[in-house]
């Protein structure tokens, strides 16, 4: 039997190298060559990055086995959300709480929750087109007087269908957001209208407090723009409708009595026009003849009649003190009023808070039922 010897074969290290073959012509003992510096160093590398490398190869090979595997079941993360804005959400901080962030879809609501959602689109529909009627009638004041000319907008200010219009608008704009956000169960939304309800009702209690305490300065301003209603009587259509219906409600004649008529250009005994010597119709005992037709002419002459004889045509009172007496005769009445009034404002405003906790109640829970993706827990065999 032929003898084989083995030959050394030359080893190299893959990582640095310290053992190299022979050159060619070097004797057999000089063929392997160490270099101790370089195992040292080649050492040193290879046993730090020996751990991440092995962990590397796992985790590429494992993943690419559970994309493979029909046992693992493929989940996808959820969408981020939370109804309070938690930080254990997952979101980052500047991010928690914004209404852009996608929701879980919201499960079904129940019987209650949709009664209160349709009571609030309703009650909010109602308040739209009441908002839109008064707005619409404030604009139809203002085209109709030409306000919004180059001429008068200077005047625009001091219109009282100005009022009506930012009346309207308010609660047009304040009441179709709530249906929007009753109807879309927009969380948002809701938000918003309940900040704009909340504001609305604090200015009107702010406003009724500042009256009461200002109730005497208010009545010297109220009879200084009741007088600048007389000398403009016949020259604003606004302030002559007005002064007629105060005149024709509270049955008076003037600011303090119904001399105060001659200070009115037109009206004045020294004019020469018919209305000379006169007062206006709504100041008239009875203004209408046989109870259908208006007399216009019925006040004319009561300023150069005797008193007596003049208390038999017209109310000789004026309307700053019938308006005192009526207010104070009617306090509680009024008081009822206001306080219905923001009882009915008050109302959607309770609603809509009840329905956007039933809407982050539903939705936590939907969060909850989407499932949460973890580590897989190993292959089935």
């Amino acid at each position: 039997m032929t003898e084989v010897s083995a030959q050394p074969q030359s080893s190299e290290c893959i990582a640095c190298g310290p053992f190299l073959p022979a050159k060619a012509g070097e004797g057999a003992d000089s063929r392997m060559t160490f270099r101790p510096h370089l195992a040292s160093t080649g050492g040193k590398l290879v046993r730090f990055f020996t751990p991440f490398l092995k962990r590397l190869s796992l985790k590429k090979g494992k993943g690419e086995e559970d994309e493979r595997s029909p046992l693992v079941p493929k989940v996808n993360p959820g969408p981020l959300f939370s109804p309070f804005g938690d930080p254990g959400t997952g979101l980052p901080e500047e991010d928690q709480g914004r209404c852009d962030v996608l929701q879980p879809p919201s499960q079904s609501l129940d019987s209650f929750s949709y009664c209160i959602k349709y009571l609030t689109f309703l009650w909010n529909l109602l308040f739209s087109a009441l908002g839109l009627l008064i707005l619409a009638i404030g604009i139809w004041g203002l085209l109709d007087k030409e306000s919004l000319g180059s001429e008068r907008i200077a005047h625009l200010g001091s219109d009282p269908m100005l009022f009506f219009v930012l009346v309207g608008l308010a609660v047009s704009t304040i009441s179709l957001l709530g249906c929007m956000a009753a109807l879309c169960e927009s969380t948002c939304l809701l938000k918003f209208f309940i900040g704009g309800v909340i504001t609305f009702v604090i200015l009107e209690i702010l406003g009724g407090l500042v009256l009461y305490s200002l109730r005497h300065q208010i009545k010297d301003s109220l009879q200084n723009t009741m007088l600048v209603a007389v000398l403009r009587y016949q020259d604003d259509p606004d302030l002559r409708f007005i002064m007629d219906e105060i005149q024709f409600g509270l049955q008076c004649c003037g600011v303090d009595s119904y001399q105060d008529w001659k200070k009115n250009l037109y009206f004045n005994c020294s004019s020469p026009g018919v209305q000379a010597c006169g007062v206006p119709a709504s100041c008239c005992l009875h203004p209408l003849e046989n109870g259908t037709i208006s007399n216009s002419q019925c006040g004319f002459g009561a300023l150069s009649m005797e008193e007596f004889v003049a208390q038999s045509v017209i109310f000789l009172g004026g309307c700053v003190p019938q308006l005192t007496r009526w207010l104070s005769s009617h306090a509680g009445v009024l008081g009822a009023y206001c306080g219905f009034l923001l009882l009915v404002e008050v109302g959607p405003l309770l609603l809509a808070i009840k329905l956007l906790a039933e809407l982050a109640i539903v939705r936590a829970q939907g969060w909850q039922q989407v499932p949460n993706p973890g580590p897989p827990k190993g292959h089935l065999h």
